[in-house]
């Protein structure tokens, strides 16, 4: 029953399953974004599960999962991990926190959950109520450089979209426009590199789901508009 708390759903066989799909769809993103640039998994994120447990609505690491498949096949040696949820990605930060060959990039809300942080390679803690331009300040301050010093193979992009200001418990002052400007700026730094991205989509809880969706729908756009069109 414990464990079940932690990670915020009942146990069940629909829930293994589901998150099995998730994370194998992550992994063939990585098949196809090698090929083609980018690739995006309609769900997934699950960054708070840990390689012995799960925790906040996540039960296996989807991103963590397909790093370490690609690194064990040899198709990649450097991964850089973006993490733009509000929420922290604990359970990643934890995974790799011994594997030099990933990189973890964490954005997130000072006082979110979880209250009790691991240690990114690179944590970037956000104040209640920051708007646009001191997020988007935040992140072309950092993002290029990290990539131009750790040259990733392939990024993984987590774009939750809590961080908007309509978000039930992100606490950012974010608007869509924001968010889609952090998405356009995160897909145009990896095109004009040539790195390819995989993106899983994250949290989102506006109470208007058509808030969600179209935010989501931005990042599809976004993708689109800079690796394809």
């Amino acid at each position: 029953m414990r464990e079940q708390r932690v990670i915020g759903f009942p146990q069940s066989e629909a829930l293994t399953r589901r998150e099995l799909v998730i994370t194998q769809g992550t992994i063939d993103c990585c098949r196809y974004a090698m090929t083609n640039g980018v690739s995006l998994n309609v769900a997934g994120g699950t960054h708070h599960a840990f390689a012995d447990r799960g925790e906040g609505f996540c039960l296996l690491n989807d991103f963590a999962v397909a790093a370490n498949y690609l690194l064990h096949e040899r198709m990649v040696s450097r991964i850089l991990i973006v993490d733009l949820d509000v929420h922290q990605g604990n359970g990643t930060a934890s995974i790799f926190a011994k594997e030099p060959r990933v990189f973890t990039f964490s954005m997130h809300g000072r006082h979110n959950y979880p209250f009790h942080k691991e240690r990114s390679g690179l944590d970037v803690p956000l104040e209640d109520r920051l708007e646009d331009e001191g997020y988007l300040a935040l992140l072309r301050g950092h993002l290029p450089d990290l990539l131009d010093r750790h040259k990733p193979e392939l990024v993984f992009f987590l774009s939750g979209v809590d961080i908007l200001a309509t978000d039930q418990f992100g606490k950012l002052g974010v608007t869509r426009d924001g968010c889609r400007k952090r998405d356009e700026f995160v897909f145009s730094q990896l095109h004009a590199r040539g790195i390819p991205c995989v993106v899983a989509m994250g949290g989102g809880y506006s109470k208007d789901i058509r808030i969600i969706v179209d935010a989501h729908c931005a990042t599809f756009k976004a993708a689109r508009g800079i690796f394809i069109d």
